[in-house]
C-alpha cells in the first residue's frame, strides 16, 4: 500500500474512533431506588476480564459477569463494621478485594480499615481481616492494589492510608502521618503498619492533614506512594516489597492546596493519585502523579500530572492534562495505566461546554508517557449537582487491554446513581487493502514526542518475520530507512537520529508480512 493511501485511511480511522468517542452508550451501575452510592471505584479482573466489579458508598458492591454491560448489586456487612471510602481490586489469580473504612458495633469509630475477599468475582465476600487497628486513633482514606507484575513479591498485596491522632483533635500533640501495611497470603492477614510520611500534618480533614495516599507498583515490584499536605504533593517508595520507605520526595507545591471549593459540590479535594506503567511500552517504569488544584482561580479548577523516568529522585515539569483553553471547571480526577499498552487514561468532571455548575464526564488519554493528551467527552448528556447533596471524594477508571471504563455518580433531582462507559481502544492495523486486522502487531509512540535530536521508536511483533522501518516527510518522501531485515518475535526499538534535517512533521511506517502502520513524529530543533 502507498503511503498516501495508508495516512488517508489512518486518518479517516482517527475521525471514526474521534466519532465513536463521542457517542458511545453509559450503562447505569447502581439499581434503581439505591440511596446515594457516591465514591465509586471500579477494577476488570485479568483471569477473566468479562468479570468487572465496582463499589460505591457506603457498603455497595457491583459485580458483572459480561463485560460491564449488566450489573448485580449488593451491600457488604462485616462484623468489623463498613464505613466509607470503598476501593475494590483484584489479584493475578482473580481473587477480588474490597477495602473500606470500619464502624464496628462497639469499639471506635474509624478503628481500622478493613479487607473482604470474594474468590466468585464479587458474588460473595468473606468477613474481612482488619488493618492498622491502634485505638483510639482513627483510619481513613485507605486505598489497596495488587502487584501483578512477575517480581518477587508477586502477588503481594498494599495498602495506605492516613492516621489521625484524634480525628478533628485541635492539641498540639494532634497529628495525621501516612501508614502503610502489606499481606503475602492473600489478605488473609497483614504486616504491622509502617510509617511512610516524614513530616505529620494536622487532624483537621483538610489543607493542613496529610492525606490522599494512594499506592501503585513497579516493573520490577517497587512499591510507589504520593499524598498531599501543608507544604505541597510529596513522594516515597519501597523496594523491599513494603518493609521499608525512604526519605520523602518534594513533587509540588499545589498552590491553593488540596481542599477547595467547587460550585455545586458539597466538598472537593484534589489529593493526588500514583501511577506506574509495568507494560513493554517505551514509557515502561514511567511514574505518574495526577490531581487538581486551583492555581489558576477558583473558577478554573484543572488537572495536572507530574512524571518521573528515574524511580522518583526527580520530576517533571507541569503538565496540564485538560486540553480545553476556557475559564471552567476540571475536577476528581483519577488514572490508569493499562498494563498492556502502556496508554494513560485520566477521567474526570468537566464544565467546558457548559453553563454554571452543568458538569460532563471526559476522559483524556496519552499515548507518549503523559506528554500530551486528547481529551474527549464520555458522559451521554451532561448533569446538575448540587452542594446539598454530599457527591463523594473521588471516581474513578480501569483499564486492561484496550478495554476502559470510567466509572462516575450523576445526579439527576436530588438522586445520585452510578454509571459506567465502555471504551474500546484495542489497537487496529491495517492489511495491504485496508482490511483491519488484529495479530498483536505493535508500533509504539515514538519517545520522546516532540524530540529535537534524536528518538527511539519501539514494536512488538507476536511472530517472527521480516520488519520494514521507513521516515517519510510530510510530503511523503522517503528519508530513511532504519529496518528492513528478519527479527525475533518479542520487543524490538531503535534509534531515530535526524541528522541535518529541518524542524517539522515526519510520519514513522512499520510493516511485518501484512501488518502495516503508521505514526506521527514531531522533530523540533
Amino acid at each position: 500500500m502507498k503511503l498516501k493511501t495508508v495516512l488517508i485511511t489512518v486518518f479517516l480511522l482517527g475521525m471514526s474512533l474521534r466519532s465513536i468517542y463521542a457517542q458511545y452508550p453509559n450503562v447505569r451501575v447502581s439499581s434503581p431506588g439505591s440511596m446515594d452510592p457516591e465514591e465509586v471505584t471500579i477494577a476488570i479482573n485479568p483471569a477473566n476480564p468479562m468479570n468487572l466489579a465496582a463499589g460505591a458508598n457506603i457498603s455497595y458492591y457491583y459485580y458483572s459477569m459480561d463485560g460491564g454491560y449488566n450489573w448485580n448489586q449488593g451491600n457488604l456487612v462485616s462484623p468489623l463494621g463498613v464505613y466509607g471510602d470503598p476501593c475494590v481490586n483484584f489479584d493475578v489469580n482473580g481473587n477480588l478485594y474490597y477495602a473500606h473504612l470500619s464502624n464496628p458495633a462497639s469499639g471506635y469509630w474509624l478503628d481500622r480499615i478493613v479487607v473482604q475477599k470474594s474468590e466468585n468475582g464479587g458474588m460473595s465476600w468473606s468477613e474481612g481481616a482488619g488493618v492498622g487497628l491502634n485505638p483510639p486513633k482513627q483510619q481513613d482514606k485507605e486505598w489497596l492494589v495488587a502487584d501483578l507484575t512477575s517480581s518477587a513479591f508477586r502477588n503481594n498485596l498494599y495498602i495506605a492510608w492516613t492516621q489521625f491522632d484524634s480525628y478533628g483533635g485541635t492539641l498540639p500533640r494532634d497529628s495525621t502521618r501516612i501508614l502503610f501495611s502489606h499481606s503475602s497470603d492473600f489478605g488473609e492477614t497483614w504486616s504491622a503498619q509502617v510509617r511512610v510520611s516524614d513530616r505529620l500534618g494536622n487532624c483537621l480533614d483538610g489543607d493542613s492533614t496529610v492525606e490522599g495516599a494512594v499506592p501503585a507498583v513497579g516493573p520490577e515490584g517497587q512499591v510507589y506512594i504520593s499524598w498531599s499536605g501543608p507544604w505541597g504533593i510529596f513522594f516515597d517508595k519501597s523496594e523491599d516489597g513494603g518493609l521499608t520507605f525512604g526519605r520523602d520526595v518534594f513533587v509540588d507545591s499545589q498552590p491553593g492546596g488540596w481542599d477547595f471549593n467547587v460550585s455545586g459540590i458539597y466538598r472537593c479535594d484534589g489529593l493526588p493519585v500514583t501511577l506506574c506503567d509495568v507494560s513493554n511500552s517505551p514509557y515502561r517504569g514511567t511514574i505518574y502523579i495526577l490531581w487538581s488544584d486551583q492555581r489558576n482561580g477558583e473558577d478554573n479548577t484543572d488537572i495536572f500530572l507530574k512524571k518521573s523516568i528515574d524511580g522518583g529522585k526527580t520530576w517533571s515539569d507541569l503538565i496540564k492534562v485538560n486540553d480545553d483553553t476556557s475559564n471552567r471547571q476540571q475536577f476528581f480526577p483519577w488514572g490508569a495505566v493499562d498494563p498492556a499498552t502502556g496508554i494513560l487514561y485520566v477521567v474526570f468532571y468537566d464544565r467546558r461546554n457548559t453553563l454554571g455548575d452543568t458538569t460532563d464526564v471526559y476522559v483524556a488519554r496519552s499515548m507518549d508517557g503523559g506528554e500530551t493528551f486528547e481529551n474527549f467527552r464520555v458522559s451521554e448528556s451532561s448533569f446538575l449537582p448540587h452542594s446539598n447533596v454530599f457527591f463523594g471524594d473521588y471516581i474513578n477508571i480501569a483499564a486492561l487491554n484496550g478495554k476502559i471504563y470510567p466509572i462516575w455518580m450523576r445526579m439527576d433531582g436530588d438522586n445520585l446513581s452510578v454509571w459506567v462507559a465502555h471504551i474500546d481502544d484495542t489497537p487496529i492495523a491495517l492489511g495491504h487493502r485496508g482490511e483491519q486486522i488484529q495479530e498483536g502487531f505493535t508500533l509504539h509512540p515514538n519517545y520522546p514526542n516532540p524530540f529535537n535530536s534524536q528518538t527511539r521508536i519501539s514494536y512488538y511483533l507476536p511472530i517472527s518475520g521480516e520488519v520494514r522501518i521507513s521516515v517519510y516527510s510530510a510530503l511523503g518522501k522517503k528519508i530513511a530507512v532504519l529496518a528492513d531485515e528478519f527479527r525475533i518475535a518479542g520487543n524490538h526499538s531503535i534509534n531515530f537520529e535526524v541528522g541535518q534535517l529541518p524542524s517539522g512533521i515526519y510520519f514513522c511506517e512499520f510493516s511485518s508480512g501484512q501488518y502495516h502502520q503508521i505514526r506521527k513524529m514531531i522533530l523540533m530543533k
